[in-house]
């Protein structure tokens, strides 16, 4: 059978929302967990077994520059008397068409940096906020 070209779901139905509010400035967002592996060599076997060993967290979410209130979140750890930023993001894509939608809730999520200024004359100020996070959960999985 072959691909029904309109069940591949189209990355303009993305969204991420922070605390109940969707970011509608966010034009691209990614999250993986990066698996780590022990090598265990096995009797009797030339084939290499491998050991779960750690998860690591990591994505980046990008779009226009709207207001400051990230970067004032997030330089909240240059204040000595406060700690990290740390928050949880909802990833959701929801194509019409596409045989399945879902929304993923990332835990633990802390920024990588403090965006505090970039711009170039004639362009619109974009901005890219790198994060990792500790854990996550799938929301809801719709399939076709």
């Amino acid at each position: 059978m072959a691909l029904d070209a309109t069940k591949v779901i189209n990355g303009t139905f993305g969204e991420v929302w922070h605390d109940g509010e969707w970011l509608t400035n966010i034009k691209s967002a990614e999250a993986t967990v990066e698996i780590s592996k022990e090598e265990i060599q096995r009797a009797g076997t030339r084939w290499i077994g491998h050991k779960v060993t750690s998860l690591k967290g990591s994505g980046t979410i990008s779009g226009y520059k709207v207001t400051s209130e990230m970067m004032e979140k997030i330089g909240q750890i240059s204040d000595d008397k406060q700690g990290a930023f740390i928050t949880e993001l909802i990833l959701a894509i929801k194509d019409p068409e596409a045989f399945g939608a879902y929304r993923v809730r990332l835990k633990g999520v802390q920024f990588d940096n403090i965006p505090l200024m970039k711009y170039e004359l004639g362009s619109l100020v974009e901005e890219e906020l790198p994060f990792t996070f500790t854990g996550y959960e799938v929301l809801e999985a719709l399939q076709a």
